[in-house]
């Protein structure tokens, strides 16, 4: 029975996006660190002093999470008087959230931090690159990719799949 092809790493698109994600965010993590936000958190303000007060739903679709990410990402924002959250006046079952003065002030603190990333990043990576890479992945975020075919959801309960789990895992693969 032949094996289906691996995808080697420098095809993956998803492994490089990845890749390029931690590498850039563990950067713009350690300029941030003073301020005491990390990259996720200060994404999680500055989305709020630009837009205002948001729903949790629309901020989590905003910034491209699962709610459930985003909400283990507030709470420490919440826990530190950064932001707030409460009921729509609209509708109570929703909770909207909206950054504090305290959360205010912190952006202002880690502003310098982001501007010094920002300079850093665009003097190793050239501006004009990384103004076209702002563009090509907010055209990524835009794509709608359609859902897996069928067979990929079911290739978990196929024979040949769980044969070839058996294998990595004798061989110390898995």
């Amino acid at each position: 029975m032949a094996s289906e092809p691996r995808p080697k790493a420098e095809v993956c698109n998803c492994l490089a996006l990845r890749e390029a994600t931690r590498h850039v965010t563990q950067f713009y993590d350690r300029l941030l660190a003073p301020s005491g936000l990390r990259t996720t958190q200060f994404s999680i303000l500055i989305r709020l002093r630009l837009e205002g007060p948001t729903t949790i739903n629309a901020l989590a679709k905003r910034l491209v999470m699962d709610r459930t990410t985003l909400g283990r990402n507030i709470l420490p924002l919440e826990r530190g008087g950064l932001i707030e959250i409460v009921p729509d006046s609209v509708d109570r079952r929703s909770k909207v959230v909206r950054l504090t003065e305290a959360g205010a002030a912190r952006l202002r603190a880690a502003r310098a931090g982001w501007t010094q990333a920002q300079k850093n990043f665009e003097t190793a990576f050239g501006r004009r690159r990384a103004t076209q890479l702002r563009n090509l992945l907010h055209a990524v975020t835009e794509t709608e990719f359609g859902d897996a075919p069928p067979a990929a959801s079911n290739r978990a309960a196929s024979p040949s799949f769980r044969s070839e789990m058996r294998r990595a895992q004798t061989n110390g693969q898995a």
